[in-house]
């Protein structure tokens, strides 16, 4: 191979090196206070997690095979080996489409680096609740930017990006929570990133979509484990030109831009440009769902007045989520998006309570949902990724009227983010499916106290629910 004659790795490098050097007064103070409110999202929704039927199956299988207690199943009173619990904790997060994302960078964030930092944190103990916050910061950065460096493309060409990505965010948070050196930092991501996998064919009803923030979680934490006690990775992952992250994970080398893998590092913050979720179902849908909201208010009509909807996106858009609705499961209602239009239409609102297992077979919701067509907008596919989630949405009547929405972003995205009792109100909503009010509130009180902890294992210790 002429690979290793042309080595270069100087965009893990620098990744590393910002992941290592970190601290938090390094981070500026608007970006503190995002973290803090990110983090405690995350957590809501893994909380709500904790319960649902996929999720048992992991705890429950895991518990059988691994008698380890050494970090806890949120929302629990079960303990897993840091590894299984990564996996369990990652799953909970995304459990159910509720969960962060950045829509630039196609990852929910969250999902993989908070369960792989915590279980590294947990085996370690000690970490102040300001360093815990630059290990989040550190997790945060870097998955976005491998995202914004593959494009769109990633997802189009059938990868699952929280199962490919996140493993960046996943052993950057982690290696900062365990102190490594950027020595060390480069082989964590070395071994994280030989270990991404994910097929985007399971939103379409398998369990198993739920699962791959998980395995991103676990795959980061094994890297920042393993480089901690010196097993070496791949020093040049995301470069190689043969065998590389990028090289492998895009059809051609004008799909992606290495150079956005270190843009702007410490001075321009991902972190930022997270959204938050108040719908329970893909992000790729928000946009058109508040369209709808917002041609009601001016338009109202009946369900029994409307013609059809139309849904003009990008390519991305069409082919993720806009598919004719086929009954396989919730994650294929979660996603599809003529499926949450019929729901929005009918319940009134997409979130936890109008996705029961019951609704999958919904006679009137899928009838609905033939009434709503996604179709491909040229313009706003030469937008490119940054723009993915736009939609110019028409509304149809029966009798010829019609109006129509266009929106680059919905309510809660970075362009609009939601208030802290927005996100607190949500976070106590959700929380409150597996621990008493009162825990819950001491919880996202730790949680925006985090500047000022001595230990973060305070935060940690009340994810757990006692016995």
């Amino acid at each position: 191979m002429t690979a290793h004659a042309s080595f270069d790795n100087h965009h893990t490098r620098r990744i590393a090196e910002f992941v290592s050097d970190l601290q938090y007064d390094d981070i500026p103070p608007e970006v503190r206070t995002r973290i803090k409110l990110l983090v405690l999202d995350s957590l809501g929704c893994a909380l709500y997690g904790a319960n649902l039927p996929w999720t048992r199956i992991l705890q429950s299988t895991l518990t059988e095979l691994d008698s380890s207690d050494g970090c806890s199943v949120w929302g629990t009173n079960l303990r897993l080996s840091a590894p299984h619990a990564a996996l369990v904790n990652g799953t909970q997060v995304q459990g159910f489409e509720l969960d962060d994302v950045h829509r630039v960078g196609v990852l929910h964030v969250g999902a993989v680096t908070l369960p792989s930092l915590i279980a590294a944190v947990e085996t370690r103990q000690g970490i102040s609740g300001r360093d815990f916050l630059a290990a989040c910061i550190a997790g945060y950065e870097i998955g976005p930017r491998v995202g914004i460096c593959m494009g769109q493309e990633h997802i189009g060409q059938g990868w699952h990006s929280g199962a490919t990505l996140g493993v960046f965010s996943a052993a950057a948070g982690a290696a900062r929570g365990l102190g490594l050196d950027a020595d060390k930092t480069v082989h964590a991501l070395g071994i994280a990133g030989t270990q991404a996998a994910g097929l985007m064919a399971a939103q379409y009803g398998a369990m198993v979509k739920r699962m791959h923030a998980g395995r991103s979680a676990q795959s980061g934490l094994y890297g920042a484990l393993f480089a901690a006690n010196g097993f070496t990775g791949i020093l040049d992952v995301l470069e190689a030109p043969y065998g590389g992250f990028c090289t492998t994970f895009s059809r051609s080398q004008d799909r992606f831009n290495m150079d956005e893998l270190s843009a702007g590092l410490g001075e321009r913050f991902e972190t930022m440009s997270i959204a938050l979720k108040f719908y329970s179902c893909v992000g790729s849908n928000h946009t058109t769902l508040d369209a709808i909201r917002a041609i009601k208010a001016r338009m109202p009509f009946t369900i029994g007045e409307l013609d059809k909807i139309v849904v003009h996106g990008s390519q991305v858009t069409v082919d993720h989520v806009g598919w004719p609705y086929r009954p396989e499961g919730l994650t294929s209602a979660q996603l599809n998006l003529p499926f949450c239009v019929a729901t929005l239409l009918i319940e009134g609102d997409v979130f936890v309570d109008q996705f029961e297992e019951s609704c999958v077979h919904d006679a009137a919701r899928i009838a609905l949902s033939r009434r709503v067509e996604c179709v491909e907008d040229p313009s706003i596919t030469a937008q490119g990724s940054r723009f993915r989630h736009k939609v110019r949405v028409e509304v149809i009547l029966k009798n010829g009227q019609r109006d129509e929405e266009t929106l680059e972003a919905p309510r809660g995205s970075e362009k609009s983010f939601a208030s802290e009792a927005e996100i607190v109100g949500k976070f106590m909503k959700l929380a409150v499916k597996s621990m008493p009010e009162a825990r819950a509130g001491a919880l996202a009180d730790a949680v925006l106290g985090m500047d000022d902890l001595e230990d973060a294992s305070t935060l940690i210790n009340l994810l757990a629910v006692p016995g």
